[in-house]
């Protein structure tokens, strides 16, 4: 097994097929992904899930991805973390707009987490467990306001999706598939993408 410090040989061998090389990743960033995720949830229901199940299925959609061949240029720490922070606030958010939908309460429906200290705490360590040397919590809620504005500038729910989904490594084939469509009409979209993100 690798040095648990080395994030570039963790990731080699998870593409390898090496799941045992997760844990080590996992017990590095779930606190911070644990973290992030009470940010990007906070003031929201969390009845049917938690921040706890955000990072969960964040992390796991990062380790099925690299063991796929989706992240072909994920090589460091850096990339490792802002990928992470990309997936973890994606799935926040999707969890936000289905907390929110009328027939899930409008928003209006509160459980355990109303509970929670007035800072969202409880009781976890989350965010100060951040190593020296890896992205401030402050960069890394800044980088997802960041991202969470340029999707909203979109306007519609498949570009935002593409643009989510390209990031993540996904081809411009395997979107297509996803949206059963061709490939040159994802081609069309990411152009649009790129124009709009642009401002021009």
């Amino acid at each position: 097994m690798p040095c648990v410090g080395s994030v570039t040989a963790l990731l080699e061998h998870l593409r390898a097929g090496e799941h045992a090389a997760a844990q080590p990743l996992w017990e590095r960033y779930y606190p911070r992904l644990v973290g992030l995720a009470r940010e990007r949830l906070r003031g929201t229901p969390r009845r049917a899930a938690d921040e706890e199940d955000v990072a969960l299925s964040a992390f796991d959609s990062f380790c099925r991805g690299v063991e796929q061949g989706r992240f072909p240029d994920l090589k460091d720490r850096d990339g490792l973390w802002a990928l992470l922070v990309l997936i973890t606030v994606r799935k926040a958010a999707d969890l936000v707009h289905y907390n929110r939908r009328d027939r899930r309460g409008g928003g209006r429906v509160r459980g355990d987490s109303a509970l929670d200290g007035p800072d969202g705490d409880t009781g976890a360590d989350g965010l100060g467990q951040i190593e020296a040397g890896d992205p401030s919590p402050d960069l890394a809620a800044q980088l997802a306001e960041e991202l969470q504005i340029l999707l909203d500038r979109l306007g519609s729910d498949e570009l935002r999706g593409i643009a989510v989904w390209k990031l993540e490594g996904y081809t411009n084939a395997e979107i297509a598939g996803r949206l059963s469509c061709a490939v040159v009409s994802v081609e069309r979209r990411l152009r649009l993408i790129r124009k709009i993100f642009s401002g021009d």
